[in-house]
């Protein structure tokens, strides 16, 4: 392909990036952020010779495998030099030193790096965040070393398809890094006091809600600078069919569950003041892991509670008749108890490049892969059409995105989307959020509140 076979949005997108020192593209998945702005830092580099190094962060998967391998399908950018700063600090730094256009970092490195010139300025005259939304923590290491070496950047681009996965309250952080606060104010606080009012009682958990007319004016601060798209607007996506197999549990095992969850939350509610985040958080992963199948102890070992799940996954791939299937797995254990029951599939997890290759040449019939670790940026369309989400996430992010890896441009076919859901069990609160608002931890908080009630009431 070469730059002619550029959709019109995609040149739009390009002149955005050119257009705005700092800038910043908010497009859903399969709308192809990456030659978008690799089409402009190829203009800004070798036609207006306003840039010389690009240093681009990305999940540490991407960095691997998605925007040289993107880079080499057009012929206006194939001649790209991409040199990418992952392995051992012995490795990073010879990538450092060596001749490129573009530099790639995990974000996990990125306190490193800074830290290596002190943090002073960087070499670089140009930033690209990939997945900016990852940044949206004002009090992560990531954006507390990024904030501070941001002058070094005469050009900086923010790339995400979820800008605000839990609310506009995320959009501070990750603007600050395009303009500095120039937008959305200098600190997170002044931001907070200006647009928010704060709904939560827990003080170690903030629920910030912006009035109707606050969001407007937050929208209106940022659309000079942030050129928002939605993919059912421009593409031709194909159709999904999200399917719920319901796993209802025999009534042994559905008394043993409801009594581990009356266990787990008097257990929480005798050493706890009060619900936060963080128990609220620890007691939903007990609960998710029993609805899965499996419980961990305190010394990490796994205690096998049930095979339902397995059992339905094993029926789905019957039924897949010999097509490949993408299983979304939560837990470790969930991993390791799929791959003994799917032996005779030769189940591989998602590893590294040649699994991608693999999976897309239909050489893999079961892919296992964690959302946080595969979910953005990979391009698996090739290989498969069918999910299975052996255990439910929180997380709206992690759900669009790995769904996003099979249902987006080129897929030739429906994909199909099996969730297993343990019927009578948080799985059913989970998806009931994912259905919703998509508030995500909001929904946890309120969730387990109401088990507590539930139970304390008996």
């Amino acid at each position: 392909m070469n730059k002619q076979d550029l959709h019109k949005y995609q040149e739009t997108g390009v002149m955005h990036l050119i257009r705005n020192y700092f800038a910043a593209l908010f497009l859903d998945m399969g709308l192809g952020k990456t030659v978008t702005t690799l089409t402009a830092i190829n203009k800004l580099m070798f036609e207006d010779l306003e840039v010389s190094k690009v240093l681009l962060i990305a999940p540490k998967r991407v960095v691997e495998s998605v925007w040289d391998f993107e880079a080499r399908k057009w012929t206006h950018l194939s001649h790209f030099k991409f040199s990418k700063i992952i392995g051992s600090e012995k490795q990073r730094r010879a990538a450092l030193a060596a001749k490129a256009d573009i530099y790639m970092i995990s974000r996990d490195n990125i306190s490193w790096l800074c830290g290596l010139y002190g943090g002073s300025m960087l070499p670089f005259d140009m930033l690209v965040i990939d997945e900016l939304s990852s940044f949206k923590s004002p009090k992560s290491q990531r954006f507390k070393a990024l904030k501070a070496v941001q002058p070094s950047f005469n050009r900086v681009v923010g790339l995400t398809g979820t800008p605000a996965p839990n609310g506009l309250i995320d959009l501070w952080s990750q603007l600050y890094l395009l303009d500095r606060g120039e937008r959305l104010g200098k600190t997170i606080t002044s931001y907070r006091e200006k647009y928010f009012a704060n709904l939560s009682r827990d003080p170690n958990y903030g629920i910030y809600k912006a009035s109707e007319e606050n969001q407007n004016l937050i929208h209106s601060k940022i659309k000079d600078i942030c050129l928002s798209m939605r993919a059912k607007d421009y593409l031709e996506l194909p159709d999904v069919i999200v399917n719920d197999v319901r796993v209802v549990f025999p009534d042994k095992i559905q008394e043993a569950y409801d009594d581990f969850e009356r266990e787990k939350v008097l257990e929480l509610m005798s050493c706890e003041e009060e619900i936060t985040a963080m128990n609220a958080a620890a007691l939903s992963n007990k609960l998710l892991q029993y609805a899965n199948g499996a419980v961990y102890d305190e010394r990490k070992n796994y205690h096998v509670v049930h095979d339902l799940k397995l059992e339905a996954v094993e029926e789905l791939i019957e039924e897949a008749n010999g097509k490949p299937v993408l299983i979304a797995w939560t837990y470790r254990h969930d991993m390791m108890r799929l791959k003994e029951r799917l032996k005779k599939h030769k189940p591989r997890e998602l590893k590294d490049d040649q699994d991608i290759r693999d999976w897309n040449k239909g050489l893999i019939q079961v892919l296992l892969m964690h959302p946080a670790s595969g979910g953005h940026g990979l391009n698996l369309q090739e290989g498969g059409n069918i999910i299975i989400w052996f255990g439910q996430t929180w997380a709206l992010e992690l759900y669009q995105q790995l769904n996003a890896r099979l249902a987006r441009q080129g897929q030739k076919c429906v994909v199909t989307i099996h969730r297993l859901v343990a019927f009578k069990t948080l799985d059913q609160k989970v998806i009931a959020s994912l259905e919703g608002k998509n508030r995500t931890q909001d929904d946890l908080m309120d969730s387990i509140k109401a088990l507590v009630k539930k139970h304390l009431q008996k």
